[in-house]
């Protein structure tokens, strides 16, 4: 965690950190036939929508801010989420850096009959908070890191930015 100065936003008082645990959310769905594709599995792009969902909120809950999705990093399917199981999202901030946040958001089906949980997917986005009057970037309150899960998801989430600002830089670079 570095010991830059503390932000301070546009009305004069610092930001208070937040633990993780503010910015957690959770949802859940029932997979329906009209979210299905002919096998009868959720379409994929319905699992990056609620993703982005889950995800918003739970950094909106982080920042007390309107929030736009920057970037999806990262996004894995693991298994398929069959028609009649019940979706389940989980998100949470991993890291803050200034204006921006990492969420991570695991997606889980439950069969509704037998109770069985698989894990099918895993996604990593950022989002960057929007002041509500003037609608540019805000800062957003550092994180209370307080597990050894949070501060290894924090140190993951560091490495992550590095890889995808390194690979904006060299698109840009490209371009010109």
């Amino acid at each position: 965690m570095s010991k830059k100065k503390k932000d301070v936003p546009r009305n004069g008082s610092a930001l208070k950190a937040k633990p993780i645990s503010v910015s957690r959310s959770e949802m859940a769905e029932v997979v329906l036939p009209a979210m299905t594709n002919p096998l009868g599995k959720l379409l994929g792009g319905h699992v990056m929508h609620l993703v982005d969902i889950a995800a918003a909120m739970a950094a909106s809950r982080h920042s007390n801010s309107y929030v736009v999705t920057a970037s999806v990093d990262y996004i894995d399917f693991r298994n398929p989420i069959n028609i009649g199981e019940i979706v389940i999202l989980k998100s949470q901030v991993n890291r803050v850096f200034h204006t921006s946040m990492e969420v991570g958001v695991k997606v889980f089906s439950e069969n509704a009959l037998t109770g069985v949980r698989k894990h099918t997917t895993t996604a990593y986005v950022t989002f960057v908070a929007i002041d509500a009057v003037t609608k540019e970037p805000r800062p957003v309150a550092p994180l209370i890191l307080k597990t050894a899960d949070e501060k290894r998801r924090w140190q993951e989430a560091g490495a992550r930015r590095k890889a995808r600002l390194a690979l904006r830089y060299r698109k840009r670079q490209e371009k010109d």
